[in-house]
């Protein structure tokens, strides 16, 4: 079912060596938001563990560890208490790579991120039996 809200919009940046995932959901809770997700972001991290496409709810450990300099190109996601958050990130070559964020995102020089909160909503995850993980319930 589709629900409709208010949005209020809230501007954050992170500096070097600060995890961002860790510290985008510090920043929810600071700030009791009940239904945030990420407008858009930009900056750059040296580290990031993914989880790959081919992963199932029962076969998690397709992982991906990357050590070195890249952009973030794009983060997209659901910012409640078990966030679920995808990242495209490049290289210096430009070459790309994404996939759902697990943590250690570290940040190189800068994340700034626009974060929305739908006001009148509040999102959830719950077990759903088809898919094996938890997935978003959004709550008027």
């Amino acid at each position: 079912m589709a629900a409709g809200s208010g949005l209020r919009v809230h501007a954050v940046r992170f500096g070097p060596g600060q995890e961002l995932l860790g510290s985008l959901q510090a920043f929810v809770e600071e700030q009791r938001l009940r239904a945030p997700f990420v407008i858009t972001c930009v900056g750059s991290v040296t580290r990031a563990t993914l989880r790959l496409a081919n992963a199932t709810a029962t076969n998690t450990n397709e992982v991906l560890q990357l050590s070195g300099r890249y952009e973030i190109v794009s983060l997209v996601g659901t910012l409640n208490s078990d966030a679920h958050l995808h990242i495209s990130l490049a290289d210096a070559q430009g070459a790309m790579v994404g996939g759902h964020v697990l943590g250690g995102l570290e940040v190189f020089t800068t994340a700034e991120v626009v974060v929305g909160d739908a006001v009148d909503l509040r999102f959830s995850r719950e077990p759903d039996p088809k898919t094996g993980f938890p997935e978003l319930v959004v709550l008027t």
